[in-house]
């Protein structure tokens, strides 16, 4: 005879690894937290036991430890400040100019054989290749690591914005003019409101990139910022510093990517995607 608490088990067990079964929240939670925490002790345990040198991979502690002196001391805040500034300008720029070229493009025949030809020759382009070019025709100043950002996520931007564009249903548009919309009207009314929760999605994602190529800026003739410093810790071996900024980052990140998906389930509550 099965007993109540097998059959509960198995019950778990198969809503867990069902295809498109979500979880809860508080399952979502703990299992990131038990993720996280799970990485934290490898961690703290190869460097306490020295199955890692310091050297190498610096122990917890003295990453904290290292984080909490530059803290104190302002470095660790103004860089933040410097790189926030940075990848948020250059990232709304790309993000309004590839929203309103890619929805134009997605929408229009003539736009679209006017930007994805040139789009898709631009973005298999090396963006590091760029950079001392950038340098030569604007300096090493903000303006600078607002063009390798740009370059960086714009073209990438722009086709995924024509795709959720032209995703949406041609019965959508068909009902706009059999109503007798005008061709701007289907565009704001219907087009734009349906591609939206897509092309937040592609904002979110892009986003990422956006962080990889503010370091890659960073890395190369600058006087401050999160890359900036990971570039100076390591002509000096300081591999707490370089760890400890890495983290960060990825913190950074993390903070962003939840901030955008909470903003989707506020902007989008009619998309069901975003519940």
């Amino acid at each position: 005879m099965v007993s109540k608490k097998s059959l509960q088990g198995k019950h778990t067990s198969q809503r867990i690894f069902t295809i498109g079964r979500q979880l809860s929240r508080c399952s979502m939670l703990t299992i990131s937290i038990v993720t996280f925490g799970l990485l934290l002790v490898l961690w703290w345990g190869g460097t306490t036991y020295g199955l890692v040198q310091p050297i190498f991979i610096p122990s917890p502690p003295s990453v904290w430890q290292r984080l909490v002196v530059l803290w104190d001391n302002g470095t660790l805040i103004s860089d933040i400040q410097v790189s926030v500034y940075r990848i948020l300008t250059a990232f709304i720029i790309s993000s309004i100019m590839s929203i309103i070229i890619g929805v134009l493009a997605g929408c229009f025949a003539v736009g679209k054989a006017i930007i994805e030809p040139l789009v898709d020759f631009i973005r298999y382009m090396p963006v590091v290749a760029f950079v001392p070019l950038t340098i030569l025709w604007f300096g090493t100043g903000d303006q600078q690591k607002f063009i390798i950002i740009w370059i960086g996520t714009f073209f990438q931007q722009v086709l995924m914005v024509i795709d959720a564009t032209k995703r949406v249903p041609a019965d959508f548009i068909g009902l706009g003019r059999t109503l007798g919309m005008s061709e701007s009207k289907i565009l704001f009314k219907i087009v734009i409101p349906s591609a939206l929760p897509a092309i937040w999605d592609t904002l979110r994602i892009s986003l990422g990139w956006a962080w990889t190529w503010l370091v890659v800026a960073e890395l190369v003739a600058a006087t401050s910022g999160l890359g900036y410093r990971i570039l100076l810790s390591q002509r000096y071996f300081q591999t707490d510093t370089i760890i400890g900024y890495i983290l960060i980052l990825g913190l950074l990140g993390l903070i962003t990517d939840q901030l955008m998906r909470l903003f989707e389930k506020i902007l989008f509550r009619y998309n069901v995607r975003s519940k």
